[in-house]
């Protein structure tokens, strides 16, 4: 399909990206990532790997 279409495969991509999400789960997000003891990026990237995973 890649190759008809002629694009790449996979695509790189620069590792940062912005997400818009409610303030209350903002505030929901940073309360959990403080709880475990990390950063809010770090818990993020947690929180995808995890997702990605399954």
């Amino acid at each position: 399909m890649c190759r008809e279409k002629g694009i790449e495969p996979r695509r790189k991509f620069s590792g940062k990206f912005n997400v818009r999400l409610d303030p209350e789960d903002h505030a929901a997000a940073a309360v959990a990532a403080a709880a475990a003891g990390k950063s809010l990026n770090e818990w993020v990237i947690g929180a995808i790997r995890e997702a990605a995973a399954e």
